[in-house]
């Protein structure tokens, strides 16, 4: 399945051809319709295991189930919690770089592997930081202020991934060590806590 997984975020689904991603994973070509029933159910399958990872990474996180009301600061802690693991695993992961491309491709041609991972992942996850900001300022978690907020928060952590290699060679860095996702960590800490002062102050 990784195999498919990366080159379809590589070349795309339809110049990724089954014998391709066969060679790619050393495989027999008939194990992809063995146990996928066929290349469109190899990327169903790709899009699934992100959607099961990712959740579990922001489960573990945010808690996506969790109705518990929070305090202001419970719920900034909560925020910041669910930043920092997202460091670790969209930034230093090592399998994040193919998750990001097949993402990345799937969302310029929509279709059911996007329609997936919208509903296992980017809604389920976004709806519950928008909840956990609403905690944290007082404001409407369905406001179109704070759904975009949410949106910039999530944005300035995914451009890391998407930018590596030009992060990497504007900052001199060799690579995404522990060293650099603390100080990305620190960084984005900074930013959400002034976002979420600014709009504590705008309150009434």
């Amino acid at each position: 399945m990784m195999a498919g997984l990366r080159l379809f975020g590589q070349k795309g689904f339809e110049a990724t051809s089954t014998r391709e991603i066969a060679a790619e994973a050393k495989a027999n070509i008939g194990s992809i319709a063995y146990h996928f029933g066929g290349k469109e159910g190899l990327r169903t399958a790709c899009a699934q295991h992100i959607v099961d990872t990712i959740r579990g990474v922001a489960s573990a996180a945010v808690g996506l189930d969790d109705t518990t009301p929070l305090s202001q600061h419970e719920a900034e802690t909560r925020i910041l919690e669910g930043v920092r693991r997202m460091v670790q695993f969209m930034i230093a992961g090592p399998e994040a770089g193919d998750f990001v491309q097949f993402i990345l491709r799937e969302l310029s041609s929509p279709g059911g592997a996007l329609d997936t991972i919208y509903q296992g992942v980017f809604e389920p996850v976004h709806k519950r930081l928008c909840q956990l900001w609403a905690q944290a300022t007082g404001e409407d978690a369905e406001s179109d202020q704070t759904r975009l907020a949410v949106f910039s928060m999530i944005g300035q952590v995914v451009y890391f991934r998407i930018g590596r290699e030009a992060v990497l060679r504007r900052m001199g860095w060799s690579a995404y060590g522990s060293e650099e996702s603390t100080r990305l960590t620190a960084v984005f800490t900074e930013n959400i806590r002034a976002a979420l002062n600014t709009r504590r102050q705008g309150r009434p």
